[in-house]
């Protein structure tokens, strides 16, 4: 009998980047600054509103879309926040968290053979997403330490057969915050080509320093070819829920929600009540949870900068890009990394897992997250500085 290897996309994938980290921190007993993942849950009032709705509210399958009250707060945000006129009926769709509604919108949007632009460095689930639609992924990289989109190459990158770009803003895990004058140059780019922008947008209430996000659907010309992902779990901390929304128009949004229903069909109803009640919270909130994790930015980035790193800037997301190269080590990310689990007991992510292929001179960076109790950053702080004193 020949051996069954399954899939091969998936078969000779292995496993990420971020569980290969996490299985070295539990054998190391080492501090966890490489996943994205808060300590401390989220607000107790929606968890509490999560709870009442599953004891006191139905519990069999909500409609496909999501529940009416999720579907209309999501409606209410984009409006309430970026003037976004939204249907709450025909262009929203509640996911199991954002990366499934990635995955509805590629392989609902995306036939065999068309070609999707993806900007490096990409989240993991991106391209082979693209590679199971069978789209051919047309790589454009943003590269350490400035990220400035290389503008000549994303045009060359656009041809007859791009269907789709997509755009991570606030990007993960290089904390860049595409500016409009960017973003207008990718409106322009889909526009001329009839190409759709998928907008990866779940670090939206993550922008520091003053700076406010501005999702690409508000530019001219653009609402009814992109489409807008969010995250409760970003927004919330709530990243277990997996809860996740995707707007875009009712033409769009056809096709996406028929590779929903054969994906997941729905989403538990419970959570999508108690996410409805957090996007309908004033925006004290939004507000205070900005400034709490601008601050938890500001503690880490000092830290490290302290430690001997060369500390890149941190536009939005809870991630922090760090050279590595002043604290006198030659070798590559993903060895610096195991080093310092050794012999600081710290996690933190190789920035290379993010591209492919050639390195392009970014294995002299390592990704820090920030969405931590101050106590344990300080642990942390503290043992790299006492490992690289020597």
């Amino acid at each position: 009998m020949t051996e069954f290897v399954g899939n091969p996309l998936f078969a000779s994938g292995g496993i990420t980047i971020f569980e290969v980290m996490n299985e070295l921190a539990q054998k190391h007993q080492a501090i966890n600054l490489g996943q994205g993942a808060p300590d401390t849950d989220g607000p107790a009032d929606i968890r509490k509103a999560a709870a009442r709705a599953t004891m006191e509210l139905s519990n069999q399958y909500p409609p496909l879309a999501g529940v009416p009250e999720l579907l209309q707060a999501v409606a209410d945000h984009n409006k309430r926040f970026y003037d976004i006129d939204v249907d709450p009926k025909t262009e929203v769709l509640v996911a199991v968290g954002a990366t499934e509604g990635l995955a509805d919108v590629i392989l609902g949007l995306v036939a065999p053979g068309d070609e999707v632009i993806l900007i490096e460095p990409l989240y993991d689930s991106y391209l082979p997403i693209v590679k199971l639609a069978g789209g051919i992924p047309k790589l454009v990289r943003v590269t350490p330490p400035h990220w400035d989109l290389p503008r000549d190459e994303l045009a060359a990158a656009f041809s007859e057969k791009t269907k789709l770009i997509l755009i991570n803003s606030p990007q993960n895990p290089c904390s860049k915050v595409y500016g409009d004058d960017e973003l207008q140059f990718i409106a322009d780019l889909c526009i001329k080509h009839d190409v759709i922008a998928l907008c990866d947008e779940v670090y939206e209430h993550l922008v520091f320093d003053g700076r406010k996000h501005k999702p690409l659907m508000t530019f001219p010309g653009m609402h009814d070819r992109t489409v807008r992902i969010g995250s409760a779990g970003k927004t919330f901390s709530l990243t277990g829920w997996k809860i996740g929304y995707v707007t875009a128009c009712a033409r769009l949004m056809e096709p996406i929600k028929k590779a929903h229903q054969f994906l997941v069909f729905t989403v538990p109803p419970g959570l999508q009540h108690g996410v409805a009640y957090g996007l309908n919270k004033d925006d004290a909130y939004f507000e205070n949870f900005t400034a709490e994790m601008q601050a938890k930015r500001d503690f880490l980035m000092k830290g490290l900068k302290e430690v001997g790193f060369d500390v890149l800037d941190s536009q939005g997301t809870y991630f922090i890009t760090c050279d590595f190269r002043p604290l006198g080590y030659d070798c590559d990310d993903v060895e610096f990394c195991q080093i310092m689990i050794k012999e600081a007991g710290v996690v933190a992510i190789p920035v290379s897992a993010f591209y492919q292929g050639e390195d392009g001179g970014v294995r002299n960076f390592v990704r820090f997250c920030f969405c931590k109790e101050e106590a344990k950053m300080a642990d942390a702080i503290e043992r790299m500085k006492k490992a690289f004193a020597k």
